[in-house]
């Protein structure tokens, strides 16, 4: 079946292919703990969740639904999760592994407030983590309302995050929106940023009507009240459509990410790359290393290439956490290391006493 209803919420025939016999589909809106409210052929409807499921379903994921027979639509239980085009995540705070943040995004908007200091480190780390989830990352600055959009460098921007669109709004204002909603227009875009940077903010401007809670900022560091306290997703209005999905607000961003999202994240060192002496270069000591000659020159910015370096070496450390055969690598490595280390000294004191 088509079911047209579910078409503005990105339901396809390569998704009526995936959905098995005598189940129907339906798409999450938001995540309740055991329950999902879930948009299907009957509208909006709370569902049950089993912890045998899995994987998991998140907020954007499509879910085959198996109605009970002479049951009502509230009898339905979730069969299964469909298979995901994408899925943003991040690392668990308490080393639990991955937590599944948005599942099926096209577009992973980074959301930053220009009423306080915008963080190049936090921008870069999103970046990553929606090359990860098989998404694109855009650049949204908000609330040019509160700092004059000339006081906005966008050559430095640009230059930090090369390939990457950078978007101005200002939601109460209405400027940038137009833009903003060709983004998102046909696909499945999700707010990311830090509390207060005006997510749902943008959120009720792009709907046109006020659904997302927002709250103040704080004075002194225009800091937000986390008054979003759950994902939800959200359809655009409009024949052209879309989807957008609104998050709580972080304070910082665990990587769960390869090496490879984060070279796709720093496309422009990985171009300076190719032109290094060495193939294994690590672009930290050796000689002719295009990427240290573009940094003495200036042409690759400190910041950007400390940013890189710091991401990369957060990759490696989880690879060797999760793996045991990298992990003994590792300690095999550190061991040989410490060896040498205590040979040096040992004949650096020997020759003392010659």
């Amino acid at each position: 079946m088509s079911y047209p209803s579910l078409a503005p919420y990105g339901y396809s025939s390569a998704r009526a292919e995936q959905l098995p016999d005598h189940t129907y589909p339906a798409r999450v809106v938001r995540h309740d703990g055991t329950a999902v409210l879930v948009v299907g052929p009957h509208g909006l409807m709370p569902l049950r969740v089993t912890p045998q499921l899995d994987p998991q379903p998140t907020v954007g994921d499509w879910l085959a639904v198996h109605e009970q027979v002479g049951g009502s639509a509230q009898d339905a239980r979730v069969d299964q999760v469909l298979p995901r085009t994408s899925l943003l995540r991040r690392q668990a705070a308490a080393g639990g592994g991955a937590q599944a943040l948005a599942a099926n995004v096209d577009v992973v908007l980074i959301t930053c407030g220009l009423d306080r200091p915008v963080r190049a480190g936090l921008i870069d780390r999103v970046a990553a983590q929606a090359w990860d989830a098989g998404a694109h990352p855009v650049l949204l600055l908000t609330k040019i309302d509160r700092s004059a959009a000339a006081d906005v460098d966008l050559p430095r921007l640009e230059l930090e995050h090369p390939g990457m669109r950078v978007l101005l709004s200002s939601a109460l204002e209405s400027v940038g929106l137009d833009e903003l909603c060709e983004v998102v227009a046909g696909r499945t875009a999700v707010l990311v940023g830090e509390s207060g940077a005006g997510k749902s903010t943008v959120t009720n401007a792009l709907l046109g009507r006020a659904e997302a809670a927002t709250g103040p900022v704080r004075a002194k560091d225009a800091k937000g009240r986390h008054t979003t306290t759950s994902r939800q997703l959200h359809l655009m209005p409009g024949p052209v459509g879309g989807i957008i999905i609104d998050t709580p607000g972080i304070r910082s961003l665990g990587l769960a990410a390869d090496a490879e999202s984060v070279d796709a994240a720093f496309a422009d060192i990985q171009e300076l790359a190719a032109g290094c002496r060495f193939a294994d270069c690590s672009h930290r000591t050796e000689p002719d290393c295009a990427v240290l000659g573009a940094l003495g020159s200036g042409l690759l910015p400190q910041g950007r290439y400390d940013s890189w370096q710091r991401l990369q070496r957060e990759v490696e450390s989880a690879a060797v956490r999760s793996s045991p055969q990298e992990l003994r690598k590792y300690g095999k490595r550190f061991s040989r290391m410490a060896k040498e280390g205590a040979a040096i000294k040992r004949r650096a004191g020997e020759s003392s006493w010659d």
